[in-house]
């Protein structure tokens, strides 16, 4: 199986056909909780960015894969969602991580699992980062669990540091730090 691969979820560069689908998923106002969001992005801001994927991942400091659904009958690859990498900072060997999966349909099937392990091993066995970490507020219990699961530990909490109309709410600190066998072995 590929490194970008798991049982129902491929990983892939983001293509300009993509940018009908990003401009549908950034506007949507009902996820724009997750990314602090507060304004519609234009379609040109949208196809600039497309046009602009293919800069170097530590150029950009950012990397956006799309979440296929592999072999599906009616449609064999149907995009579900997208994960980012972003800040990734080549000196101190890290990046924030952030997943979308867009249609509630497709949310609970264990596909942003699959999606998170595969990131995950491509960060660290390709990349060569030593650590991912991601801001999850602190009443998304869908969100802790995911990367809870996936080996990430809550190290630190902003109070009261998103704003909403139900008032204000923590945001949680995960870390998952990498370490090689190397590190493993000195440290014995």
């Amino acid at each position: 199986m590929d490194i970008l691969e798991d049982n129902n979820v491929k990983l892939r560069a983001v293509e300009p056909s993509d940018a009908r689908l990003i401009y549908e998923w950034e506007n949507d106002s009902s996820v724009w909780h997750a990314g602090n969001t507060i304004e519609p992005f234009s379609w040109h801001i949208i196809q600039q960015y497309v046009e602009n994927a293919t800069v170097d991942l530590f150029q950009a400091r950012q990397l956006r894969m799309m979440i296929d659904l592999k072999d599906e009958r009616d449609n064999p690859f149907r995009t579900i969602g997208s994960i980012d990498l972003f800040e990734i900072d080549p000196l101190h060997q890290r990046a924030g991580i952030g997943i979308l999966i867009h249609k509630e349909q497709d949310r609970n099937q264990g596909y942003a699992n699959q999606a998170l392990r595969v990131i995950i091993k491509y960060a660290f066995g390709v990349l060569f980062l030593h650590q991912l970490y991601c801001y999850i507020d602190s009443d998304n219990q869908a969100s802790l669990k995911l990367f809870k699961n996936n080996g990430f530990e809550v190290t630190g909490t902003k109070k009261d540091w998103i704003r909403t109309q139900q008032g204000w709410k923590d945001e949680l600190i995960l870390q998952l730090i990498h370490h090689s066998r190397d590190e493993e072995s000195s440290n014995n």
